[in-house]
């Protein structure tokens, strides 16, 4: 059945190690996209923040120290809520039996929806501490979060995770692994969809390509929630397409459910992925149109007020 593939680059789980007497201590390539990400982001607010002309009359909703200390909240709220998210809605059970091992993030185990729901916690607290417009914050964060996504979803392909289903694309790839090559129905060597590589183009670059457009060019931030908006509603679609060549965890891989539903009715279904990005894109949509009517009242307003 195999055609064509590409053999998996073998680059390492690590970008350099360093051993000293006993202790070892290794960049991993996914802490590595978590920095370069957070930093990448971090510079963009700043951009974004020292532009008057990008807000409306109101201005930025921090300055430059602010969105220093919301770093602090961001980094918090992703690991605790990437971690709990994973607990809760991939493997709870085992977790409730093992407890202890919920602490062994160095083990993996990471979940996006979980900490984008920490860094809306985190960004909420913040923004009530320091009575800053939250819809303008969360602006903010969703214009600096794609970078992170993109480096992220790279680090999961580098660290043989996450891949995708079966295939006979000619893109497809041979990962490496005996739980990568246990393809149900193949014979051979089994091939897969790089999906990792899928969401860092959607997910990452295409999105945070868009995002940058409407905030520089099409003055979105001057609606507080309309960019947050389309980060929410283009994640969700981008995720749930995805879902779509992504291999699905393996506790919903069960005998009936080969393709692995979370909810599902006979054989039509939603992956658990598809499950938690449907809230977000209709949040979005509704966070969009919000904005817009917000905007055209006040158009109104002035308009009014003018004549």
């Amino acid at each position: 059945m195999l055609t064509a593939a590409i053999p998996f680059p073998d680059i390492g789980h690590a970008l350099f190690s360093i051993e000293i007497g006993s202790f070892t201590f290794a960049l991993r390539w996914y802490a590595l996209a978590y920095i370069v990400g957070l930093l990448i982001g971090w510079r963009l607010c700043v951009m974004a923040v020292s532009r008057p002309a990008l807000w409306s009359g109101a201005g930025a909703p921090l300055d430059r120290c602010q969105i220093e200390d919301l770093l602090t909240w961001i980094v918090l709220g992703i690991i605790l809520g990437g971690r709990l998210g994973f607990v809760l809605f991939y493997q709870p059970e085992y977790y409730l039996a093992n407890p202890l091992e919920i602490l062994k993030i160095w083990q993996g185990g990471m979940s996006f929806h979980g900490g984008f729901l920490g860094v809306v916690t985190a960004g909420l607290i913040f923004s009530l501490r320091r009575k800053a417009p939250m819809l303008s914050v969360a602006d903010l964060l969703g214009l600096a979060t794609p970078p992170g996504l993109f480096l992220g979803r790279l680090a999961n392909f580098i660290n043989n995770e996450l891949w995708g289903r079966p295939t006979d694309v000619p893109w497809a790839v041979v990962f490496p692994g005996d739980a990568a090559q246990d393809c149900l129905g193949v014979v051979s060597i089994c091939a897969r969809h790089p999906s990792q590589i899928y969401e860092a183009l959607l997910e990452g670059l295409l999105l945070g390509t868009v995002l940058t457009y409407l905030a520089w060019r099409r003055g979105w931030l001057r609606m507080p929630g309309a960019l947050t908006g389309a980060f929410l509603v283009g994640y969700g679609a981008a995720r749930s397409f995805v879902e779509l060549f992504r291999q699905p965890d393996a506790q919903f891989v069960v005998p009936g459910n080969p393709v692995g539903h979370a909810i599902h009715f006979g054989d039509w279904g939603l992956t658990m992925g598809q499950v938690l990005s449907a809230p977000m894109i209709l949040i979005g949509l509704a966070l969009i149109l919000h904005a817009f009517r917000q905007s055209r009242t006040a158009t109104k307003q002035d308009a009014s007020f003018v004549g």
